[in-house]
């Protein structure tokens, strides 16, 4: 088993800058790819970005390229996203989320992705 466990939303005005924090504890060797979604009220689960558990390749939502990092630290336990130049269309709840290898791997489909963080509230005012 795997725990994610998210920090770092806050209250933030337009323009203006967050990092977002994933730790994680259990059998984290175990894992392939580490990502961040965000869901917005009324709307479903969205891809954000995706970092390879071993060769640190990263993937990103192509709406947010450029304004958004992942990153993970050299001990393999916590994740990281920076968020740049944020919008009020960014205020969602995100969510950190982790997937064991697999054969037939989708990195921005929610349900590929087998451990999932309670959430963090990110809200940007205009």
């Amino acid at each position: 088993q795997v725990q994610l466990v998210e920090s770092g939303g806050a209250l933030v005005q337009a323009g203006g800058s967050l990092r977002l924090s994933c730790a994680a504890s259990g059998r984290t060797f175990s894992l392939y790819l580490w990502g961040w979604f965000r869901q917005a009220p009324g709307k479903e689960r969205e891809f954000v970005a995706a970092i390879s558990w071993s060769t640190d390749r990263q993937y990103y939502a192509d709406s947010l390229k450029g304004r958004f990092t992942i990153s993970r630290d050299d001990a393999k336990t916590t994740v990281y996203l920076q968020m740049n130049s944020l919008k009020p269309e960014d205020t969602a709840v995100y969510y950190c989320a982790a997937a064991r290898p697999r054969s037939i791997f989708t990195v921005n489909h929610p349900s590929d992705y087998d451990y999932w963080g309670q959430g963090t509230q990110v809200t940007v005012s205009s």
